[in-house]
């Protein structure tokens, strides 16, 4: 009998460098982690089928945080990148993400601070349909969604906030060649940018699920009064780090949207890994 040899290799690792500076005027907070996951499958005269595989992904997770009596400013830059290899077909994008957070507030009382608040969107790589891998569908800046706009921020600490601003202005950018046969994004045939007038309410929350687990949360709702107000767009992360040792760590992530402009139904994303942590 043919001896059958097998080989399968799975690896997931997860570097994560983290790093907290504060200036010595006491006012200035930043905390950088960087990520990189990578997982492979090989396989030889394997009978019960598969395809070699490669997967990996990159991202960055930037704070900058500002405080000074009366006043609070937490910013957030999020960079993420992934791409996956199949045997016998073309490299796919699994993750691209540029995304901003900026959030300033002024003492009210108690908790609540009079606040303004700016998020942006984009992604750097050329996205292609999933149904063709052919068809361009989005590449850098295209789409990019702006929203801003004052509201009132409720805050108990950095780990828990809820800012809801009623008086939000969107803005989506493409570019025409998307737009030139039909509209894309929301935005009109023809057309470049959309803009919109709603609602945001963004919510915040991370705690210790327990001894060494974090959960983070995050949460963004949009109502456009213009359009279909009662078409709420969602976009909810959950991000969840189970230390293992001083070395070791296991992450989830699971994200979903919905946004009728881009896909009338949820788009879900989900990511395990299970790695080594080095800290500077």
């Amino acid at each position: 009998m043919k001896k059958v040899l097998f080989l399968m290799l799975f690896v997931s690792v997860t570097i994560l460098a983290q790093e907290t500076v504060t200036d010595t005027t006491k006012h200035w907070t930043r905390k950088g982690v960087f990520t990189f996951l990578a997982n492979q499958s090989s396989f030889s005269n394997w009978q019960a089928g598969g395809q070699n595989n490669f997967a990996g992904n990159i991202g960055i997770n930037y704070d900058f945080n500002y405080k000074n009596g009366d006043w609070q400013w937490d910013n957030k830059w999020i960079v993420a990148y992934g791409l996956t290899k199949i045997k016998g077909a073309d490299t796919q994008k699994t993750d691209d993400r540029i995304e901003l957070n900026s959030l300033l507030g002024k003492k009210a009382s108690g908790n609540w601070y009079y606040s303004a608040f700016l998020n942006f969107k984009t992604q750097m790589d050329t996205g292609l349909d999933p149904a063709t891998q052919t068809t361009k569908i989005s590449h850098f800046f295209s789409p990019a969604y702006f929203q801003f706009g004052p509201g009132m921020l409720w805050k108990k600490s950095d780990n828990l906030k809820v800012n809801i601003a009623p008086a939000t202005s969107k803005l989506i950018v493409v570019h025409s060649h998307f737009t030139e046969l039909a509209p894309s994004f929301g935005v009109e045939m023809g057309e470049t940018t959309r803009y919109e007038l709603g609602a945001a309410l963004n919510g915040y929350y991370k705690f210790k699920l327990m001894e060494n687990v974090s959960v983070e949360n995050i949460l963004n709702l949009y109502s456009n009064y213009l359009e279909e107000a009662e078409n709420v767009d969602i976009d909810y992360q959950l991000n969840i780090v189970m230390k293992i040792n001083k070395y070791l760590t296991s992450n989830f992530a699971f994200q979903t949207i919905y946004d009728d402009n881009a896909f009338r139904g949820f788009q879900t994303k989900q990511i395990i890994g299970l790695g080594v942590n080095y800290i500077f």
